[in-house]
């Protein structure tokens, strides 16, 4: 009788153990993660989860690119992703920021659109939209200097994924200006940046007006490569990206 009361028991157990699972309340905060590459290797990310996310509403998104100094290469050093940008602005308001954030770090420098770093970004987007109750009509890309170059590649090769994009201190291809001229656009740079001249921005936002948009820009007086804290530390570019949404 108790040999035939085991499977009956076994069940019981793993029933058990995977309704717990199912009750356990989804991680908030920067969370580690993981990408399985089509060629089996694997690459880390994090993930900032909203403190007051629990699956049951959507939540935007916005992908973040980190610039140069933080890229993944061969000597290994330098800052984490989330060490620089819009991380430490997430940690100042960690416990009401309104947005599920996706930090990848780029293999190798760029975020071209058409490159390894920017494809597996938006597959790790893809990933994390699957995973947690987000918005589609709100996912948002913004990035700082290499990343600021990337958010205008990739949003003029994806002019209808995103509601809005924040580029930092970048550049873009002018010639290619009107296929983003009707999405938000809210551009940031120092004008004394070294690193990455101010014509960078000054040049694409023109580009953008000329054929038709809108866009925003905030150049700082004074300010060198480093706008991004000032750009990410501004409390109104959080409350005009909730306002941006795809129709």
């Amino acid at each position: 009788m108790r040999l035939s009361l085991l499977p009956a028991l076994a069940l019981g157990a793993s029933l058990a153990a995977s309704l717990a699972t199912a009750d356990e309340p989804p991680k908030t905060g920067f969370v580690d993660k993981t990408f399985k590459n089509a060629d089996g290797t694997t690459s880390p990310y994090v993930v900032f989860v909203p403190k007051s996310y629990d699956g049951t509403k959507e939540f935007p998104t916005i992908l973040f690119l980190h610039g140069a100094g933080e890229t993944k290469t061969d000597k290994t050093g330098g800052k984490m992703p989330v060490e620089v940008g819009i991380g430490p602005a997430i940690k100042k308001r960690e416990k009401d920021f309104p947005f599920i954030v996706v930090i990848p770090r780029a293999e190798g420098f760029g975020w071209n659109a058409e490159g390894k770093n920017a494809k597996r970004a938006l597959a790790m987007l893809d990933e994390v939209q699957k995973e947690l109750k987000t918005d589609p009509k709100r996912q948002y890309l913004s990035g700082l200097s290499m990343g600021g170059m990337g958010t205008w590649s990739i949003a003029m090769a994806h002019p209808d994924r995103f509601a809005a994009i924040v580029p930092i201190c970048g550049r873009g291809d002018t010639k290619t200006a009107e296929k983003i001229k009707d999405l938000p656009v809210w551009a940031f740079h120092g004008d004394a940046d070294e690193a990455v001249k101010v014509e960078g921005s000054r040049t694409m936002i023109g580009a953008i007006k000329k054929a038709g948009g809108s866009p925003k820009y905030t150049e700082y007086p004074k300010v060198g490569h480093n706008s991004w804290d000032k750009a990410y530390g501004t409390d109104e570019l959080y409350t005009w990206l909730l306002e941006q949404k795809k129709k």
